[in-house]
């Protein structure tokens, strides 16, 4: 075996990406305090051609904290839509109203375990995803359609929020995947 170098690999440049199909999702980061985590959401975000991420509360924007989260978006950030508010129960009552899914990525009561999702392919989806303690907010969760939960076998109750956007953003890639 040869490793490929980055040539070899075939990947889109950022124009041909804006003017790409895209997943059907929309990302919410709220309150999300690690620059490194935003930037790997990005990175994430603009390997599957997610549609956009919206960043909300605290959780900072590339205009603002552009080094730091470039060094882990690696330039995802000039790819991948984004815009920034400050209220997310705002964002998901106004995505609700706009025919999306509102998934909240939290354990929560009758979650759906991300092993046994089914993704409707004639519907957009909005995966929120919280503050790296304290996960999404009762009130942001309240709001959503669903809540997904990533199935866990060991000793830690959660995963990095970055980690989680990452096997989310797959398993929707996965079900999704003819659209490309």
């Amino acid at each position: 075996m040869r490793k490929l170098n980055v040539t070899e690999l075939g990947r889109i440049n950022a124009e041909e990406f804006k003017n790409s199909t895209k997943l059907p999702i929309t990302v919410i980061l709220d309150d999300v305090r690690s620059l490194y985590n935003v930037g790997s959401v990005f990175r994430t975000s603009d390997a599957f051609r997610v549609e956009r991420i919206i960043l909300c509360g605290i959780t900072a924007t590339p205009d603002n904290c552009l080094v730091e989260i470039h060094k882990t978006a690696l330039g995802a950030e000039e790819s991948v839509e984004w815009s920034y508010s400050k209220d997310c129960a705002s964002v998901v009552n106004e995505l609700n109203k706009k025919g999306y899914v509102t998934v909240a990525v939290e354990q929560v009561e009758d979650s759906i375990k991300l092993d046994n999702l089914v993704v409707d392919k004639t519907r957009r989806y909005a995966l929120v995803l919280g503050n790296e303690v304290k996960g999404v907010n009762q009130d942001v969760v309240d709001l959503c359609n669903f809540s997904l939960e990533i199935p866990q076998y060991g000793t830690k109750h959660s995963l990095n929020v970055s980690v989680s956007a990452g096997l989310v953003i797959w398993e929707f890639a996965r079900q999704l995947k003819d659209i490309f």
